[in-house]
């Protein structure tokens, strides 16, 4: 494998502060699930060590606690759905290019790769946050499948680096295209004596309901897991919050109607009244099976709520041997009746699973990793170069022959 290069820096000595911008994160909308609440905790510790920082938003998105000390740039939305992320980073690329130089850029999306040259062009490091792998989202039709495939070749070849937040990413795209990726996860914040009025006001009891928090698209399994809790004989109600327009979405509202157990809120940016659920639940149910690591499991761990969780690489690499696993509504029926039998020694998963947050999820040390990547990038590292983009005949790269020439093609 050709290794990272050290490329001559436009100025010798990078300045202190470093100029850093984030932008083509997802908007507000995905507060609920933690991703954009990822990028305020990363800014603000680089605002604290010292660093300019600009974040890039849309217009409608509001502002956060922990947004203060950054340069807020909000961009219309030019596009709604699908197209919504690409708009919002064309827009953001524009402005970019008109304002003063920054030395380093960190984009989030392989998504929005195309950009890469752009940003560039000023003479601005780029680095590009792989949060998963796109293509694999069954949401996406033909054509957007196809361009995330080659987006993510693109990101490849071009960033001067790719980070991931999880090691089984990094493993990916050193296995599929001989590119080191840096490993940046995301941290937990440990919830102790939380209180509880929220979740009183729509009659739960802390301690004793089941939980699940997710956008209600296919490869979330919110479907299964509505499904595996309605063929339990379950007593404590369960909590849905999300929201969709797909078939995904459909289901679970049709099975939530017909059980009375079932209290299905709509994709809500109240973070007390989540922070509340993530603490309060006896158990969460997590059905994620494609990306990185996801930051709502980390709430759940981070309130010391246990997870019952989607058999995935992904999430044995979070939640460890202390989780447990199902890939069926037929499994999961049988674990949540299990844990309302024995709801004590969940609690105690839930005190093991938020010290495993403690100790390996923490916003400081990723904040820290940010900066001395900044900090190399600025001085001349670079992996653009390194890989070609082309993919090698890796177990990775789709699941039959037949996906791998549909996407080439």
């Amino acid at each position: 494998m050709t290794s990272p290069t050290r490329r001559t820096p436009r100025h010798a000595v990078p300045a202190q502060p470093l100029r850093i911008a984030l932008l083509g994160t997802p908007g507000a909308a995905d507060s609920v699930y933690g991703f954009d609440g990822t990028v305020g905790e990363i800014g603000r510790r680089l605002v604290e060590q010292g660093h300019d920082v600009t974040v890039y938003r849309r217009l409608s998105d509001p502002v956060q606690p922990a947004q203060a000390g950054m340069h807020l740039v909000k961009v219309p939305a030019v596009a709604s759905g699908a197209l919504e992320q690409l708009g919002h980073a064309a827009l953001s690329t524009a402005h970019f290019l008109g304002s003063a130089r920054h030395d380093v850029a960190f984009v989030f999306n392989t998504a929005n790769a195309p950009f890469i040259p752009l940003l560039r062009s000023r003479g601005t490091a780029v680095a590009v946050h792989a949060a998963g792998l796109e293509w694999q989202r069954p949401r996406w039709g033909r054509l957007g499948r196809r361009y995330l495939w080659k987006a993510e070749e693109l990101a490849a070849r071009e960033a001067d680096a790719l980070i991931t937040d999880a090691r089984g990413l990094a493993d990916y795209y050193d296995d599929e295209f001989s590119v080191p990726a840096e490993h940046l996860g995301y941290g937990a914040r440990i919830q102790r004596n939380t209180p509880s009025d929220a979740i009183e006001a729509l009659g739960l009891v802390p301690g004793y309901f089941h939980l699940v928090v997710a956008r209600l698209e296919p490869e979330n399994h919110v479907d299964v897991v509505v499904e595996g809790y309605t063929r339990s004989a379950a007593r404590l109600p369960l909590v849905v919050v999300g929201a969709g327009r797909n078939g995904t979405a459909a289901r679970v509202e049709s099975l939530a109607a017909r059980d009375d157990r079932i209290l299905l809120i709509d994709g809500s940016d109240d973070q007390r009244l989540l922070d509340q659920l993530y603490t309060h639940a006896l158990s969460y149910l997590h059905g994620r099976s494609l990306g990185g690591t996801d930051p709502s499991l980390l709430r759940a761990m981070g309130g010391a709520t246990a997870p019952l969780l989607w058999e995935a690489p992904v999430n044995r690499e979070v939640a460890g041997t202390a989780g447990l696993y199902f890939r069926s509504a037929f499994q999961l029926a049988s674990l949540i009746e299990e844990v309302e039998r024995y709801p004590f020694r969940f609690r105690e998963i839930g005190e093991l699973m938020q010290e495993r947050a403690r100790s390996r999820y923490d916003w400081n040390v990723v904040g820290e990793g940010y900066e001395l990547l900044a900090k190399r990038l600025a001085n001349g590292y670079s992996t653009r170069g390194v890989s070609t983009g082309r993919r090698h005949d890796s177990m990775w790269s789709a699941s039959t022959i037949s996906e791998r020439e549909f996407l080439d093609a």
